[in-house]
């Protein structure tokens, strides 16, 4: 017979002896890489910074303009930093601009540091600062400018698509204003930012905001007048504060 002249039942169990090996062996070594690639990626301290410029400071953290001290993130030597002692927050932070990931109009995540204080978010530069800083910088020349309705709406419409792909995205922001939103350049590079209170609606419609929102950290004069009569925040609320927005803009951030 075929079969038993060649043994083909014991050449089939060899086979299959020193591929279950192979793989055995593959997989320490994809295992033992893996381990030494993420004890080598190691994210990003202060001490890796040198902190240039206030940007803004609030409840959530401290905006900074920062260089590298040496080398790159992910090719960017100039950056913005975000510090902060709340641990919570800044992994809830991460979590969101991770699943954000890259949008024109939203700051784009670089890296972070939770392992230790400080608590810090590393993201993309921007040269001028908050939009709000920027208006209330450049009042008189702005409001010299015929074009000034037109910027005004250009820099609208890029809010505007970055609150679009958060709704795209299932993620509430819960504190657009005007002071949290970046600039690079006026009008065309504005982006929405800081969202230390923001939250991943997954699923869900809408959600009331008792339980996971304090009175002490709400932006009360952004917020619809739903949530003072029942507590309610739904992507209608990110709506509404928008409408601040622009309001805050004709008014030159006041």
């Amino acid at each position: 017979c075929f079969f038993h002249r060649y043994n083909l039942p014991a050449c089939r169990w060899s086979l299959l002896q020193q591929r279950r090996k192979s793989r055995c062996s593959s997989s320490l070594l994809s295992l033992l890489f893996m381990w030494t690639f993420q004890s080598q990626n190691l994210h990003l301290t202060k001490s890796d910074l040198n902190l240039l410029h206030l940007i803004k400071a609030g409840k959530e953290g401290v905006f900074y303009q920062a260089r590298m001290s040496r080398g790159t993130c992910k090719g960017h030597t100039m950056l913005t930093c975000k510090i902060s002692v709340r641990l919570k927050h800044v992994e809830t932070e991460v979590s969101i601009m991770r699943k954000l990931m890259h949008h024109k109009n939203v700051l784009q995540l670089l890296d972070w540091n939770t392992s230790a204080e400080p608590f810090m978010l590393i993201m993309e530069y921007v040269s001028v600062g908050t939009l709000r800083t920027f208006l209330q910088t450049n009042r008189v020349h702005l409001s010299g400018d015929p074009e000034l309705q037109s910027l005004l709406t250009i820099a609208s419409y890029h809010i505007a698509l970055a609150m679009q792909h958060l709704r795209s995205k299932m993620i509430l922001h819960c504190d657009l204003a005007l002071r949290n939103i970046m600039v690079n350049k006026f009008p065309w590079e504005v982006k929405v930012a800081e969202f230390g209170l923001a939250r991943d609606m997954s699923r869900m419609a809408s959600r009331r905001s008792t339980g996971w929102q304090s009175p002490q950290r709400v932006p009360l004069r952004w917020y619809p007048p739903e949530y003072f009569k029942n507590k309610y925040y739904s992507f209608k609320g990110d709506v509404w504060s928008f409408g601040i927005v622009l309001w805050e803009m004709q008014t030159f951030g006041k």
